[in-house]
């Protein structure tokens, strides 16, 4: 007769009564399937691992719920997939394959929110091509009274 089981759940997730961890009886139930927490919510980013790096950073052992990982992660993935379009549209333009700084420079300060959102140096990235409107009258009223 096989031990009672307590009600309890195993770490495999399986109740203890039932073996193999496969949930049912005999070999005719399907193994249950891991999905992890960014399969749950259709997101790319590792959300565990956010959410670990979520707990580290906090100051006196304050606990952090488990959405706040899940959103954290669905910016970090808008943000990055919203700056990669960007900066593979300034590659395109330049007719690159191969996304560089200077494209994500050029991506990052051509958008008015991203600019106001990442005020950093970006390693290798140059700077915006610009202008001053002055500087380009000047050159062109000296012209004119050359050419008569």
């Amino acid at each position: 007769m096989p031990p009672k089981a307590t009600g309890g759940k195993t770490k495999s997730g399986a109740h203890e009564g039932v073996q193999g961890g496969v949930a049912g009886s005999g070999s005719t139930a399907t193994p249950r399937t891991i999905q992890t927490r960014s399969q749950k919510a259709g997101l790319q980013f590792p959300v565990g691992r956010i959410h670990r790096y979520l707990k580290q950073r906090t100051q006196h052992n304050v606990r952090i719920g488990a959405k706040a990982a899940v959103y954290t992660s669905a910016i970090l993935e808008y943000l990055t997939a919203e700056v990669l379009e960007l900066a593979g549209n300034a590659s395109k333009d330049l007719r690159v394959k191969r996304i560089t700084p200077r494209h994500l420079q050029l991506a990052i300060r051509g958008d008015e929110e991203l600019d106001i959102l990442v005020r950093a140096t970006i390693a290798g990235g140059g700077v915006l091509p610009f202008i001053h409107k002055s500087l380009t009258a000047s050159s062109s009223k000296n012209k004119k009274p050359e050419a008569q």
